[in-house]
């Protein structure tokens, strides 16, 4: 079974950009072998896109031939040194403030409408979920809804969709499995469940990279992309690649979360991506058996910080019991039993995010400066 040292030697036997080997060029930004799979990224010139494809393909075709590996998936990124700080061409890697980021959305996403972060500044505060019945709420509505897991290190979205089959590949690209009428990509397909995703940052930002741009989403209304918590390189990534139409912030209402909540909004707010709105999570619990209301986490504060920041509250959800048993069992609450009081929580949020994303217009992305 071939490991990273051997991925590397592969490598060495591929020719770089300037003569010598490709591994000495010092273009290989990440290499990870999970499995049978062998990820490498590598960082090149996008003035000298044609050469790096073929560099690319090349890599891809010496790691695929690696004892063990049955499939060796190489993408690119942006070299930073490739352009000065605050100078674009058009394809640039995000930069530190005072540089430039630009925003350059992959052709795999033209046939999509509208791409919808959810997002929320710490984990633990039920983004995932609400990903999943909000994608679901949307398609309740008629629309043709995918849902993308962005959340590398913790995918969930399989379990949450009941889906355990890997993805078709159709002409070189992920074909993404279907559940209650949801397109469906996420990387715990490709990678075993006990598997960690011991990733450096790049490589993270190139995982989701391949995510978006080599899966057929085919002709869609609405992407749902379920971020990973906090402010770093997938939520960059997603600025430079995608036209996003817009992000919802899902907080629960005490303190501490809704302090990162905040920093998730300014993040948006700095790249110029619109919010479309703040979400209340486990905003209060009904006892299933006497239905008394308790406000575990307190309650009200994302009510007030959305009013506070200047943008949209799009309403509460309550901690279930039937919520979260339902996305334990794969079976998601707005699916499988769409009149209940809990789906109409989730439809009463698709809609509004729905009128939202129909009546704003829908501007091309600007290239923006940070700092």
């Amino acid at each position: 079974m071939a490991n990273e040292a051997d991925v590397l030697e592969a490598l060495d036997h591929v020719a770089g950009p300037v003569g010598g080997s490709l591994k000495a060029s010092g273009a290989v930004s990440g290499v990870n072998v999970s499995g049978d799979k062998a990820f490498v990224s590598l960082a090149g010139d996008p003035a000298k896109a044609e050469l790096w494809e073929e560099i690319r393909k090349a890599a891809e075709a010496a790691v695929a031939k690696l004892p063990g590996i049955a499939r060796a998936i190489v993408t690119l990124t942006a070299d930073a040194k490739a352009a000065p700080a605050g100078h674009s061409h058009g394809h640039g890697s995000g930069q530190a403030a005072g540089g430039g980021v630009q925003r350059r959305p992959l052709p795999a996403l033209d046939k999509i409408r509208f791409i919808v972060a959810v997002a929320s500044g710490k984990g633990g505060v039920g983004k995932s979920t609400t990903s999943a019945n909000l994608a679901l709420g949307l398609a309740a509505q008629g629309w043709r809804v995918g849902l993308l897991d962005a959340d590398i290190y913790g995918p969930s979205a399989h379990r949450l969709f009941g889906l355990s089959q890997k993805p078709e590949v159709l002409d070189g690209k992920l074909v993404p499995p279907e559940a209650f009428g949801v397109k469906v990509m996420s990387i715990g397909f490709l990678v075993d469940e006990e598997t960690p995703m011991v990733w450096r940052g790049p490589m993270v930002g190139q995982a989701l990279t391949q995510l978006l741009g080599e899966v057929v989403w085919g002709e869609l209304d609405a992407l749902v992309v379920d971020m990973p918590p906090g402010t770093g390189d997938v939520q960059l990534t997603m600025v430079q690649q995608t036209s996003l139409a817009g992000a919802v912030i899902v907080s629960t209402p005490q303190d501490l979360a809704l302090i990162d909540a905040r920093r998730a909004v300014s993040m948006f707010q700095k790249v110029e991506a619109p919010i479309l709105g703040v979400i209340e999570n486990m905003s209060y619990f009904l006892c299933p058996h006497c239905g008394g209301r308790s406000e575990i986490f307190a309650h009200g504060g994302a009510r007030h910080d959305a009013e506070k920041l200047g943008v949209p509250f799009l309403g509460e959800v309550p901690l279930d019991l039937k919520v979260r048993e339902g996305s334990d069992a794969g079976r998601p609450v707005t699916a499988v039993d769409p009149h209940s009081p809990q789906a109409a929580v989730y439809l009463n949020l698709a809609a509004k995010v729905k009128t939202l994303l129909e009546t704003s217009a829908r501007k091309e992305p600007p290239k923006i400066v940070v700092g």
